[in-house]
């Protein structure tokens, strides 16, 4: 089960990615630092449009895993994953994770050809931001025929940039079972987004109730549909085998940006202690920073590992991505936190003031473990995926790390 047989060179870092990776690093150098950071998380979009708009315009980032027929670049996942982990590596906001992998994947997964031409050409040229609503969390969302469409009502909660994604792609139960349906909230209905709480804005309408969430960076939102006007995407009776792959896409992309989110941690580590000194000596000298820093360094090159392996399945569309999936969360999710702690550890006091950027990795990370399932959901799956359970459902529980209330 676990031997690859597709390109080996899908697990080394070939040139052209290098030189995406440095380009890429550069442009995020020089937008994304800490300031900028919470900058961009404090605005009205939860991102920085301009470096969205140059993500696409400049670099492609957008378009790396959409096909050409459909506006894009026509690479694999595997370029994709290099952008993912040098965002993560700086905590971008821009919100390529919904966008370009969980509703790019589903309208690709969907084989709905109008919808992929309908919708994939502005994901990838960054025009249009998109989201999917009942697929990790529990909705209770129901689609049924109007006097001109099928409409939705009710509402899913915790959905990933909800507050301001152009389009939702939505997971409900129709009168044949469950189907997924697309909706753009303020184009097609004519409403605008709420932030407040309060009652509905009346029928026909798309209600956004901006949640507060662990994670500044990365935004969620309270979705109510009023009898809002949607469109059906791909056939009825598709829409778990659908939601399935593209969750396990959104656990492969959550392991790159972990790679690089604790990458950098340790990075930042380092880089303190050798400069910081006591009793007269740089205190990564000491034997037992030294042995934190071997631990954390193990775990980072096993997470690393898990996570390429995880994106050589995905773009190679292997039959085990489901284990090679799971088993990132877990490497990559334990890695990060590990890498997280030592950098607030590691830098003493200031670590843990909010003026020192290590406390945003904290809370990235704490809130993304339960994200698409926690490490002890994934240890379930597997075990059921291996055949040592009778269980292979997973990442059954909700994101409720990365709630505050």
């Amino acid at each position: 089960m676990f031997r690859l047989d597709t390109d080996p060179t899908l697990l080394l870092e070939s040139e052209e990615r290098r030189q995406l990776r440095e380009v890429l690093r550069e442009l995020l150098k020089e937008t994304c630092g800490p300031e900028e950071v919470r900058k961009q998380a404090a605005g009205p979009r939860g991102h920085d449009r301009l470096l969205w708009e140059r993500l696409a315009g400049e670099i492609g980032v957008q378009a790396l895993a959409v096909p050409e027929e459909f506006g894009g670049a026509g690479y694999t996942f595997a370029e994709l994953a290099v952008a993912l982990e040098e965002t993560g590596r700086v905590l971008c906001p821009a919100p390529l994770l919904p966008t370009v992998v969980l509703a790019g994947h589903t309208l690709l997964r969907s084989g709905d050809r109008q919808a992929c031409q309908r919708w994939l050409p502005g994901i990838a040229d960054g025009s249009l931001t998109a989201t999917v609503a009942g697929f990790p969390q529990a909705a209770n969302v129901t689609a049924e025929r109007g006097a001109g469409g099928w409409v939705l009502r009710g509402e899913a909660d915790f959905v990933l940039d909800g507050e301001g994604a152009d389009l939702i792609l939505v997971a409900a139960e129709a009168p044949d079972g469950t189907r997924l349906f697309a909706c753009e909230p303020d184009h097609r209905t004519g409403t605008g987004t709420r932030t407040g709480t309060g009652p509905g804005v009346g029928s026909g309408t798309c209600e956004r109730v901006a949640r507060r969430v662990l994670d500044p960076t990365r935004r969620q939102a309270l979705v109510r549909f009023r009898g809002t006007p949607a469109e059906p995407v791909g056939e009825a009776g598709q829409a778990a085998a659908i939601v399935a792959a593209v969750l396990d896409a959104g656990r492969v992309a959550l392991a790159a940006e972990h790679v690089g989110g604790s990458a950098h941690a340790l990075d930042a580590v380092l880089e303190y202690v050798r400069h910081r000194t006591q009793f007269g000596r740089p205190i990564g000298s000491f034997q037992v920073v030294k042995h934190r820093l071997a631990d954390l360094l193990v775990d980072l090159e096993g997470a690393r590992s898990a996570s390429a392996y995880a994106t050589a399945c995905l773009a190679g569309g292997r039959a085990e991505l489901p284990v090679a999936a799971s088993s990132a969360a877990v490497a990559c999710s334990g890695a990060y936190r590990l890498a997280t702690a030592e950098y607030v550890q590691l830098h003493g006091g200031i670590g843990f003031t909010w003026e020192h950027p290590a406390h945003l990795y904290v809370r990235r990370a704490r809130a993304d473990e339960a994200l698409f399932g926690t490490a002890d959901d994934h240890r379930l799956r597997l075990a059921g995926l291996l055949g040592l359970t009778g269980r292979t459902n997973g990442a059954s529980r909700t994101n409720r790390a990365s709630r505050t209330d």
